[in-house]
């Protein structure tokens, strides 16, 4: 091998007294990323920026308290002996699929709450969340988890001995899939913000969520086939395969149905200001 993508040499960094640790640093960033984004595109389409930082100051610990108990939930094998591993997230261990529900959910009922456009939110969050997961991956290379099978690429991650699943004890290096998943989620990204209004003009107001959550679970399911770690699985599948495969549907019904009919002025507008 050429050359590979080291894993760093610890997990946290040190400031005076206190250890911060890098998986919590990763996602506080991309949520705050994730609010700078939206609070733009939002207040460019019409809306109250303060609609969005109240939004936020209630959907992203929503989002986290769902994020963990997907996890339990589908890995409960690992929790049942011991409960006390259950908050300590900075060990990782957050489902995606819980933090988009329940961020959503609960950001749904703030700005319908104080009257604000939830159409428009959801145009503006359709970048930035993909953005905030991208960001947040990055705390699995930090903890040196999540990664897939071995590989001889020039761009396989070296994992140390401690962090090498037990299927593969003398491989090195790895398929870094949250690379992947981070990259993934840019383009998604880049492309709702530029190619949407252009490739699928009819497109309603709000449905570019759709095209968010359909894109995002398209590629997560390549992506989930790579992965090594273990995980619960349904008839012979990974959990999170399914979910992929359901979820993805869904989406892209929803886009479906976003498209059968003349978009509004409303999207009209959000397409032409709304700043990338």
């Amino acid at each position: 091998m050429i050359a590979a993508i080291p894993s760093p040499s610890t997990n946290y960094i040190q400031i005076w007294v206190f250890e911060l640790k890098a998986y919590g640093l990763m996602i506080a960033a991309g949520a705050m990323l994730a609010v700078w984004i939206t609070g733009r595109r939002y207040v460019a389409a019409g809306g109250d920026l303060l609609v969005v930082h109240r939004m936020a100051t209630w959907s992203i610990p929503a989002g986290i308290v769902g994020a963990r108990l997907y996890h339990v939930a589908t890995d409960f094998s690992r929790f049942q002996n011991d409960w006390s591993e259950i908050p300590k997230l900075w060990k990782g261990g957050l489902g995606i699929w819980g933090a988009v529900a329940a961020a959503t959910l609960v950001g749904w009922w703030i700005v319908r709450r104080d009257g604000g456009d939830v159409p428009a939110m959801l145009e503006a969050t359709a970048v930035g969340i993909p953005v905030a997961q991208a960001v947040g991956r990055l705390g699995n290379w930090f903890n040196q988890e999540l990664f897939g099978r071995p590989t001889t690429l020039a761009w396989g991650l070296k994992i140390d001995p401690e962090h090498r699943p037990r299927l593969y004890p003398e491989s090195s290096t790895f398929h870094p899939t949250f690379l992947y998943e981070a990259l993934w989620n840019i383009g998604v990204a880049a492309f709702i913000a530029f190619l949407v209004p252009k490739l699928l003009p009819n497109l309603k107001k709000g449905y570019s969520w759709a095209v968010y959550v359909a894109g995002y679970t398209s590629g997560r399911l390549w992506i989930e086939l790579l992965r090594s770690d273990e995980a619960t699985e349904v008839l012979g599948v990974r959990i999170n395969v399914w979910t992929s495969l359901v979820v993805g549907v869904v989406a892209l019904v929803c886009v479906w149905f976003g498209l059968r009919n003349e978009p509004s002025d409303g999207h009209r507008n959000l397409t032409r200001t709304v700043p990338h």
